[in-house]
């Protein structure tokens, strides 16, 4: 038994440590005395190495040492067509049955395409495995490719990456979301997988499951919805968690906020470790409002991995909810990092510089979330409210245009339109088609309410307004539309009842500003005499009022000099 079995067998029992610090000595003998192993031995030895470089995550210098390892092989291959010539055949065999036991070169190259993907170079990374014959790439080969080809919009190469998966290995789910998501057929991707469902028992779920992701993928939420919902009654895949968080999304994508939190809760409830999806809840738990529980659940998930992107965007949503967008930005930022697929860190990013004034910065990402979610129709929001800040409304028109007629007329759809309508004086009377439009398909739909009752205030119809917002409140409660009844409501010099309603407000968002404003100057106006004193002594405590700025824009700038430092601007 040779030195380099002894290193081989280290490494097989995972003693990466070991092989790095042994195989590096025998490397700088081998350099020192080149007759001392065969180039066999120092292709093994070069490619044991690199495994336990880039088993300690040093993924530039574990690529370096795969290539060298490449280049020995070609000094191997080379050896080998001589070596037949000059013994014979009959004295080569030993050494071919020899060479059989090397590391494979389709394995390095794959493990080159690796470290090139963690280092975010991936056109090296598609470069090393389109050098692979087509005939030799594995299926996690196809894998990667098709998930590079669809990164950098390469669809048609990332379809047939995708199905030459599928052919392999016909229950790869993932690759069956990967096809959907690009636009293939739900019965095409359901053909190639019918011979393993029907040959295998148990599996007749799949093709109802093929047809749930088709719908997400088409946009379609309400069939994905009562399809998932379908599957998830099946006894066989009851509390299955992947599912509930897929049905909470999808509730998400609808606009239906409260199903969307109970499904996600419920998940977690089945999976404390649950990572994927959290983002969006915490998103969901910060716009309701509830940011202590935001922050309690980006702690959790921090001490579960902060290498996932989910807990940076939770953490970067309470941050903006609390209007601090620098830190916002940055956690935004460092998510990306992490993951730059994650639609939720792109949406937060661009949320993030859109209030701080930088919206053409703020485009760029809503652009490229919209690239990657094209049937998340917050994405496509966050585009129109820039558009709408930089006064670019007939960008935004024809956005909201082209959503309406790609999507179809739904609450969701013909309320972005409405939205943009309201923006301009000349289509009014549009807005107001499109809002009883969405509200006679939803009545529950708070956005299309909230739209609604801003038009009905322009308009002074205060006691149709009222009536809106309580007929929307008889079935949910919520921060809005609680403030907005109370702002009516003081239109009619119905004062108490607006009280109660801008405390109602408080309670569900004790940080919400405008019920907060709305309740201090009813106060003011019912005792003018206090409201001089609190007046003074504000005046008389002002200094330390500027102080509190003063920090604040100190934490703003500490928040921006991180965001230089790494290179997240």
């Amino acid at each position: 038994m040779s030195v380099i079995d002894y290193v081989r067998d280290m490494a097989a029992a995972g003693l990466h440590s070991n092989v790095r610090i042994l195989s590096s000595l025998l490397l700088t003998m081998s350099t020192n005395n080149p007759e001392l192993f065969s180039p066999a031995q120092k292709y093994q030895l070069l490619v044991y190495h690199a495994d336990a470089i880039f088993h300690d995550k040093e993924y530039r210098n574990a690529a370096c040492k795969y290539n060298m390892a490449l280049q020995q092989k070609k000094v191997l291959s080379k050896a080998s067509k001589v070596r037949p010539s000059s013994t014979g055949a009959a004295a080569s065999k030993p050494y071919i049955t020899k060479h059989n036991n090397l590391p494979s070169e389709i394995e390095v190259k794959y493990k080159i395409a690796e470290c090139y993907t963690i280092l975010k170079l991936d056109k090296d990374a598609i470069s090393v495995l389109d050098g692979i014959p087509s005939r030799q790439r594995t299926p996690k080969i196809n894998m990667m490719l098709a998930n590079l080809y669809r990164k950098a919009g390469q669809e048609r190469s990332a379809v047939t990456s995708y199905k030459e998966v599928l052919r392999q290995c016909p229950l790869a789910l993932d690759a069956i979301i990967g096809l959907l998501s690009l636009s293939v057929k739900g019965a095409e991707v359901a053909s190639m997988t019918m011979d393993v469902i029907q040959s295998i028992p148990n599996l007749d779920w799949l093709s109802v499951w093929i047809k749930a992701y088709a719908f997400i993928h088409g946009g379609d939420n309400h069939r994905a919805i009562n399809t998932i919902c379908s599957l998830e009654k099946k006894s066989l895949l009851r509390d299955n968690v992947d599912l509930l968080v897929s049905l909470a999304d999808v509730y998400f994508r609808a606009g239906d906020t409260k199903n969307a939190i109970l499904k996600f809760e419920q998940a977690q409830m089945l999976d404390p470790y649950l990572i994927k999806g959290m983002d969006v809840y915490g998103y969901l738990m910060a716009r309701e409002g509830h940011l202590e529980d935001v922050e309690v659940l980006g702690g959790r998930l921090f001490n579960i991995s902060d290498q996932h992107a989910e807990p940076w965007v939770i953490s970067g949503c309470h941050s903006f909810y609390s209007k601090r967008y620098s830190r916002a930005l940055y956690l935004g930022a460092k998510a990306i990092q992490l993951n730059s697929n994650s639609v939720q860190a792109l949406l937060l990013k661009g949320a993030a510089l859109r209030n701080m004034g930088r919206v053409q910065e703020a485009i760029i990402h809503f652009r490229e979330a919209m690239r990657l979610a094209p049937c998340r129709l917050d994405c496509y929001e966050g585009l129109i409210d820039c558009y709408l800040a930089s006064n670019g409304i007939r960008e935004a028109m024809g956005m909201a245009n082209n959503i309406y007629k790609t999507l179809g007329a739904n609450a969701q759809t013909l309320t972005i339109l409405a939205t943009v309508c309201l923006e301009d004086p000349m289509t009014q009377e549009k807005a107001k088609t499109l809002l009883d439009k969405a509200l006679a398909q939803r009545p529950d739909y708070i956005k299309a309410v909230v739209k609604k009752a801003e038009l009905l205030s322009r308009e002074q119809k205060y006691e149709e307004g009222i009536a809106l917002l309580r007929n929307t409140l008889a079935n949910q409660s919520d921060c809005m539309l609680h403030r907005m009844l109370g702002d009516f409501l003081v239109a009619v010099n119905d004062y108490q009842e607006a009280m109660d309603q801008y405390s109602i407000a408080l309670s569900l968002d004790p940080n919400d500003q405008k019920s907060l404003e709305g309740m201090q100057k009813m106060e003011k106006e019912e005792s003018p005499t206090d409201a001089t004193v609190e007046l003074d002594g504000d005046d008389m405590e002002g200094s330390g009022e500027e102080g509190d700025l003063e920090g604040s824009d100190s934490e703003a700038a500490q928040w921006a000099d991180q965001e230089q430092w790494f290179g997240m601007q």
